[in-house]
């Protein structure tokens, strides 16, 4: 069996022991001073599969996470399906979509605000298109509809009924979509995560378990260059 190497134990006044999966998969403890390195190590194997689980993610995340170099045949995702960048001359539109991605060679130097501005987009047309589907399962209403640059929030519902959704869930397939759409779309009737609200949810998407559970597994696939910790409290 592996072993699980910790790379660093940081001792507190904390009453928890906690673990910390770092971008290079490393593992951080951080535990109580009264805590000994033999109890440690006892959670640690104790805590093995979620560790590994985690840890491989990180490393997926290292390999997908590095930033875009913009260049003939890199991939970019689009709706769940990944496309290949092709460099092209004497194209009048900066970037082109049909079956691939056609970048103008004169605006290389500016191809990362060029993409994230393409994203953006086509995020809020398909975004938009479906909240108003799912609206029409409800009697209800939104003030406006934002596109977002977050990085860990899908999306949001102020209290005035504003929602706002990450550009980066243009990314990912379609039903991953509808599941944060119809997530919002219940907090314009419950705002919380209460029963009822999940009930709503329910109502809206049913298999928004799965939809959940891809999207916690595979949101470091969403990106263009950034990554994230784990963390796991005990």
């Amino acid at each position: 069996m592996t072993e699980i190497k910790i790379s660093k134990i940081i001792r507190s006044k904390r009453r928890s022991i906690g673990l910390q999966i770092c971008r290079d998969a490393s593992l951080i403890v951080r535990a109580p001073f009264r805590v000994s390195e033999t109890d440690i190590n006892r959670i640690v194997e104790r805590k093995r599969s979620w560790i590994m689980k985690h840890q491989g993610i990180a490393q997926k995340q290292v390999r997908a996470g590095k930033p875009k170099e913009f260049v003939n045949g890199e991939e970019f995702l689009y709706l769940g399906d990944s496309y290949r960048l092709v460099v092209v001359e004497n194209q009048a539109s900066p970037l082109l979509f049909d079956k691939a991605f056609f970048l103008s060679q004169e605006y290389l130097n500016r191809a990362g605000s060029i993409f994230l501005d393409w994203y953006k987009a086509q995020a809020r047309s398909k975004i938009t298109e479906r909240v108003n589907l799912y609206l029409t399962q409800t009697d209800l209403k939104y003030n406006r509809l934002g596109i977002t640059k977050a990085r860990k929030r899908w999306g949001s519902c102020g209290r005035n009924n504003n929602l706002n959704f990450s550009w980066r869930l243009i990314m990912a397939p379609l039903r991953i979509i509808d599941y944060v759409v119809a997530h919002e779309v219940a907090h314009l009737e419950h705002k919380n995560h209460s029963r009822r609200f999940w009930n709503k949810v329910s109502a809206l998407f049913p298999d928004y378990k799965q939809s959940r559970k891809w999207l916690r597994e595979n949101d470091h696939l969403l990106t263009i260059g950034d990554s994230s910790v784990f963390g796991k409290d005990l």
